[in-house]
């Protein structure tokens, strides 16, 4: 068995949450450039220039990409064979409230209801499993309103298929226009039931761009996929164009007999992960 601090644990959890928001993924950089080579539209390129440019402005001087620095969302796996010197999700809130403290990030948390700010963008969202091994695996994806609240999820009907799935899909982006600042990235699950289908939608966030899907049949369907959406011509932070997406990633599970589950969790081009092992 091996021990881990949780001091460890909110000293990582810190430093990832300071280096998510100012650090975009050389992924979602590259993906940026690809498409900027292939935009048609002049505005279309001048926006993804001024994206990438911003980009670079939010690493040079340590600062958030965009002024929405999210709701923190933790994908974490727990080995086994590893032990917690104390409570795992009060040390992760501990190093989101230190992290968006210590790095001036926009406090965004607030009571459904009343709408009060709990003042340190706690609670953070986490997602646990466990695994083989004796380390701790610590993702973090903040996740912004702009995109989120553009996410779409429904129980189709079995009888409606691949397609009904490829038009909810289709629909949602179309829906969605311009408001979750475009050039997107989607991730889609499909299958489980109504909460697993979501959590899947936003594990396939996690895939860096350029990586194809290891299941054939979806990697075809995600290519299929891309290119109908960006004919839409909704284009770069939806002033016309054919960068609307950058990629499409889908995850699947087993789903009921009766149901077919769908998400959409749509992604502004602020795609924000990072990762760490304590």
């Amino acid at each position: 068995m091996r021990k881990i601090s949780t001091l460890d644990i909110t000293s990582k959890v810190k430093e990832l949450c300071i280096r998510a928001a100012c650090e975009l993924g050389m992924d979602v950089v590259f993906a940026l450039k690809e498409f900027k080579g292939r935009e048609e539209s002049p505005l279309g390129k001048e926006v993804l220039d001024q994206i990438l440019e911003n980009a670079q402005i939010a690493l040079r001087e340590d600062a958030p990409m965009c002024q929405d620095t999210g709701i923190a969302v933790f994908f974490v796996e727990m080995g086994r064979d590893a032990i917690i010197d104390g409570g795992l999700e009060d040390a992760i809130n501990e190093g989101v409230r230190q992290g968006y403290k210590e790095g001036y990030l926009r406090k965004s948390v607030c009571h459904p209801l009343t709408r009060k700010n709990t003042g340190d963008n706690t609670p953070a969202i986490i997602h646990t499993r466990i695994v083989e091994g004796d380390r701790l695996k610590i993702t973090i994806a903040p996740k912004g309103a702009g995109s989120e609240n553009m996410s779409r999820l429904t129980m189709l009907k079995p009888s409606q298929g691949l397609q009904g799935i490829k038009d909810f899909i289709i629909n949602a982006v179309k829906e969605a226009g311009g408001n979750p600042c475009p050039p997107i990235i989607l991730g889609i699950g499909i299958g489980g039931n109504f909460e697993k289908s979501a959590i899947l939608a936003k594990e396939a966030l996690l895939r860096n761009i350029g990586t194809p899907n290891p299941d054939n049949e979806l990697d075809v369907l995600e290519k299929e996929l891309l290119e109908k959406i960006n004919n839409l011509g909704i284009g770069p932070m939806g002033f016309g164009g054919r960068t609307t997406a950058l990629a499409v990633h889908i995850k699947t599970a087993p789903c009921h007999i009766a149901s077919l589950p769908v998400a959409v969790n749509i992604q502004c081009h602020a795609a924000r992960h990072k990762e760490v092992l304590v």
